[in-house]
């Protein structure tokens, strides 16, 4: 049995289509399909079309309640600025369906007990931490003897601490490990492998910026779709209150350095 495991797709269509063109059994999906992205509606159709296991992330939240998603300062602005793309593509219907997905779920895969959550353990859609963080052995704790998977982090890492193992995906939409292909990973027979898929960066970048939401926001979001790390503007130091001009020189620097697609490992 082929299983996807996937996180972060933050409604981008373009990424997403790529990685589930890799022939499958089954679909994880660990929270936040929207957010950020042009496409949140065409996203959460498309994942809940495939009878996945979906978890509920924080900004899948935020869009179902109205509540904030708890962002850092340097990302508040950018969530906020495209929270009425999904307002708009979903219907009450379906923001009511985000709000009753699961915080967490025990499940086995090929009789191995996993441990699903979108964050962390102890606060399912918020918490953030570092992929080699010490605060991952407190989490682990929290839980049966199960593998834990997570997301929210846009990494993809394997961390072992108190002899236990915490992986991540990383991030099919939003990746933020330098690389801009999309993050996703794969279990089969019991052992899993970490996987990588170039798509059509330029489709979804050209919809992000037909779709509305301020120059400023669409530039920064662009720039860390086409390099796959956070600009100068995203860094902890940067102020929620400081935003890039969208005529800004520096900007277009940024925005011409895509990355050359590689293999799929």
């Amino acid at each position: 049995m082929k299983v996807l495991i996937i996180a972060d797709v933050h409604g981008n269509l373009e990424a997403l289509k790529a990685v589930l063109a890799d022939p499958h059994d089954a679909l994880i999906c660990l929270g936040d399909m929207v957010g950020y992205g042009p496409e949140p509606g065409a996203c959460v159709r498309r994942i809940l079309g495939e009878n996945a296991l979906v978890l509920r992330g924080n900004h899948d939240h935020a869009l179902a309640t109205g509540a904030s998603p708890g962002c850092p300062p340097s990302f508040q602005w950018l969530a906020e600025a495209t929270a009425q793309l999904g307002e708009a593509q979903l219907s009450t219907i379906e923001r009511a369906a985000l709000a009753e997905l699961p915080l967490r779920v025990s499940h086995l895969i090929d009789g191995v007990p996993y441990h699903l959550v979108h964050a962390t353990p102890t606060d399912p859609m918020y918490s953030y931490l570092e992929p080699t963080s010490e605060g991952w052995a407190r989490e682990v704790r929290e839980i049966g003897p199960e593998v834990l998977l997570v997301g929210h982090t846009h990494i993809q890492f394997r961390h072992h601490v108190a002899g236990r193992t915490i992986i991540s995906p990383g991030s099919v939409g939003q990746p933020r490990h330098g690389d801009a292909r999309a993050a996703y990973m794969v279990i089969e027979d019991g052992t899993f492998s970490f996987c990588r898929v170039a798509y059509r960066i330029e489709r979804t970048v050209a919809t992000l910026e037909r779709s509305g939401i301020e120059p400023a926001a669409a530039a920064v979001l662009t720039q860390l779709l086409r390099t796959g790390q956070p600009s100068l503007f995203l860094t902890p130091r940067g102020p929620a209150d400081v935003r890039p001009d969208a005529k800004d020189p520096g900007i277009h620097v940024l925005r011409g350095l895509q990355r050359q697609p590689r293999a799929v490992w």
